[in-house]
Parts: structure tokens; C-alpha cells; sequence
């Protein structure tokens, strides 16, 4: 199944019984906002799901795990499978435009073994755009069965990374802003830099000026960097903006790529972990 899908093949599925939408609407800088923005409209059928709440455990700023760790994947499933979300369902996710927070779930449903999910290019906005109908209350499914079949091969540890950053076969693809990669600033963790060996992709640059993302044939331009390595790894600041950059890889026809969860923030968590300022070598 495609990763991406458009909002006018989501419009003409909105009432199929088989069909269920995830709205991740989530502002890093205003954590309130999702749910604010959900019940003042949201499309009919969505139901909610908060970065915060649903799509991570709680843990504190600068210890190991990073600031985004995934929950308990297991009651993650049965928490779906309670809203209404089963194994017979096909799942379109969106949030406010840009994809970052809809593509967390679109890798964490693919995680649990769901393949049948898709994010919808451009968002909440281009919904709008399109005349999408909106409302304020939310649906009321009946129960079904989320099955459970983790794939761990998706992940990646912080202790692999570590035995494998002079691998010639990894390629490890940094997605933040580039002075936050160079280590020019930070804003948010204790140490600034990246993961030594890592290339920059900032997911910022995978998308157009409306949030959708670019064609395939841009986007293979933009993980260029990446190279022909047999394996690629991708890592942010706390693993969101990472999911991005592996549904922008997917929808450029690119190897698939592993998440590393805990990112920046666990990385740079560990005193002793290996710190790279600056740019890359070329090569």
C-alpha cells in the first residue's frame, strides 16, 4: 500500500464501515492545541490521538530514552482496538499540515504489524482546502481487535549505532534544521552536534510550500547524501520529525528505513556517547 493518499480519495470513502481516521493534530510549543483544534473541527468519523498521551510515555527532559520514547506498544494496540481501529480497517492519518505528527502513527501502526494505513498528503489544510465537511463531535465505533505482531527489525538501539558508525553499509540521516545538526545551537537537549557519521535530511525540505510532500523524483534528490548503503537509520530531535523521513524515503521508492526512538535526546543523554559538530565529509 501506498504511504501517502489524497484527500479526494478520502472524501469519497469517509462513510465506509471499513474506514477509520486518526486525527495527531499536536503543537510541540503549545501541547494543549491538538485536542483545542480537534474539538472545534475535525472530519467527521476522526478520532484522536495526542503525541503526548497516546503516541508516547512521559519521561524527564535529559535522561536515557530521549523525550519521546515510544508507550507500552501492546496496550497502544488494545487502546486502538477500544476506539474502533481492528485488523479490518484501512487507517488515514493526518494532522494540522506537514505530516510530522500523522507519520509517528503511520510508523507505529506499521510497527504493530498494520499495513494498511496511510497518511494523508497535506493535512487537516488541504482538507479544508478541498470543501472537506468538518465537525465537532466525536464518533463512537464499536470495539474491535488490533493484533499485536511487533516488528522489531523497524527499531534500531542506541548500542547498535554505537558499534556501527565507521559502517560503510549504514547511512544515518539526521532530520533536523541543519544549525541544530551542526551544532550551532539547541534549543531543547543538554549537548548540541549530531551522531558522528550522520548525513543531514531536514524533513522541512522533503515537503512543498503546502505541506505535501514533493514528488519522488525530488525527494530521491534530497536523500541523495544517503548514497546506495545497504541500510539506513533515521533519527531526529525526540523520533517524530524521523518517522517523516521515513515515509518521505518510502514514497520516493527508497530503501526502507529503521527508527531510532529516542534520537537526539537520548544520544546526547549519555555522557558517554560520541558527538560530531559541524558538517559531514563529503563522501
Amino acid at each position: 500500500m501506498k504511504p501517502l493518499v489524497e484527500v479526494s480519495d478520502l472524501l469519497v470513502r469517509l462513510e465506509d464501515p471499513l474506514m477509520r481516521v486518526l486525527d495527531a493534530r499536536f503543537e510541540l510549543l503549545d501541547p494543549a492545541a491538538g485536542r483545542r483544534w480537534y474539538r472545534e473541527g475535525h472530519v467527521p468519523g476522526a478520532l484522536y490521538l495526542d503525541l503526548d498521551g497516546d503516541l508516547a510515555r512521559p519521561q524527564a527532559a535529559g535522561t536515557p530514552g530521549g523525550r519521546h520514547p515510544l508507550p507500552d506498544m501492546g496496550a497502544f494496540a488494545g487502546h486502538l482496538g477500544d476506539l474502533g481501529v481492528g485488523d479490518e480497517h484501512e487507517v488515514v492519518v493526518y494532522d494540522q499540515g506537514g505530516s510530522m505528527y500523522a507519520a509517528r502513527v503511520w510508523w507505529m501502526l506499521r510497527y504493530l504489524g498494520h499495513d494498511r494505513v496511510r497518511v494523508l498528503d497535506g493535512g487537516y489544510r488541504a482538507y479544508l482546502e478541498a470543501g472537506g465537511r468538518t465537525v465537532t463531535t466525536g464518533p463512537h465505533h464499536p470495539a474491535a481487535r488490533l493484533s499485536f505482531r511487533p516488528r522489531q527489525e523497524m527499531l534500531v538501539t542506541r548500542e547498535e549505532l554505537l558499534g556501527r558508525l565507521d559502517d560503510p553499509s549504514l547511512a544515518i540521516v539526521d532530520g533536523r534544521a541543519p544549525e541544530r545538526y551542526r551544532g550551532e545551537t539547541e534549543p531543547l537537549d543538554p549537548r548540541a552536534g549530531h551522531i558522528p557519521s550522520a548525513v543531514n535530511v531536514p524533513y522541512g525540505e522533503t515537503m512543498g510550500a503546502h505541506g505535501r510532500l514533493l514528488s519522488a523524483s525530488e525527494l530521491r534528490e534530497r536523500f541523495a547524501p544517503v548514497g546506495a548503503r545497504g541500510e539506513v537509520v533515521s533519527y531526529c530531535g525526540s523520533g517524530v520529525s524521523a518517522a517523516h523521513n521515513i515515509l518521505a524515503l518510502e514514497a520516493a521508492g527508497m530503501p526502507a528505513a529503521r527508527l531510532y526512538v529516542g534520537s537526539w535526546s537520548d544520544w546526547c543523554s549519555h555522557p558517554d556517547a560520541p558527538v560530531a559538530l559541524g558538517e559531514e565529509p563529503a563522501g
